[in-house]
């Protein structure tokens, strides 16, 4: 392994650093979504009873024990309860935008992984290529093809290197982007259900 590396040179060890950075995003992109998935159905359910009984402070603290996007969207919307329910849905769209950052954190970086990884690969296949022909302009004829070799393979590895680490980060950069897509698509749709759930009922009639 040591001597693949060294064959690589510099630019191989750049690669790999970048590599490092979009699995280090990756997997922390990973576990976020994963820590943010919850049963909405059943947290809607449980603010909803709270609601109803005009229990406000309750159907909050049952929001803060969730990380979700949606609880968040929640929050919004019982804290902004009074207001008219026009004010409320641009409240609770807002309230949604303002969730995207947090969902669309180092996603960015990723893609940019993905572009500049064969651009750094492609400068390796240049540098070595330029070292294999280096040789043969100083010496012309060489007798010892290991002496090329290592220009050549340099150049490939690179290559190979730059290739892989794009293509798995344009697969999981796509991943997340759909998404985070999805999710702010999901609470976007879920403003109307939200506004009608803390106007109606005691909730609805106990406002501050």
């Amino acid at each position: 392994m040591q001597e693949f590396f060294q064959k690589g040179g510099i630019v191989l060890w750049i690669i790999v650093a970048l590599s490092a950075v979009a699995v280090a995003i990756i997997i922390e992109r990973l576990l976020y979504f994963r820590r943010i998935a919850i049963d909405e159905q059943k947290l809607y359910s449980r603010v909803k009873s709270s609601l109803e009984k005009a229990h406000f402070d309750e159907a909050l603290a049952i929001c803060d024990q969730n990380l979700s996007p949606f609880s968040a969207l929640l929050r919004a919307g019982i804290e902004n309860r009074a207001y008219p329910e026009q004010t409320q849905r641009e409240m609770l769209k807002d309230a949604a935008a303002q969730e995207e950052p947090q969902l669309e954190r180092y996603i960015s970086a990723l893609g940019t992984i993905a572009n500049i990884s064969p651009l750094i690969g492609l400068l390796g296949t240049v540098t070595g290529t330029m070292k294999a022909l280096g040789v043969l302009g100083r010496f012309g004829a060489v007798s010892d093809p290991s002496v090329i070799a290592s220009g050549v393979s340099e150049a490939l590895i690179n290559t190979v290197g730059g290739i892989i680490v794009a293509v798995l980060s344009v697969i999981f950069y796509n991943y997340l982007v759909n998404k985070v897509n999805l999710i702010i698509l999901k609470l976007e749709s879920q403003v109307n259900s939200l506004i009608a759930m803390v106007n109606t009922g005691e909730a609805g009639r106990k406002r501050p």
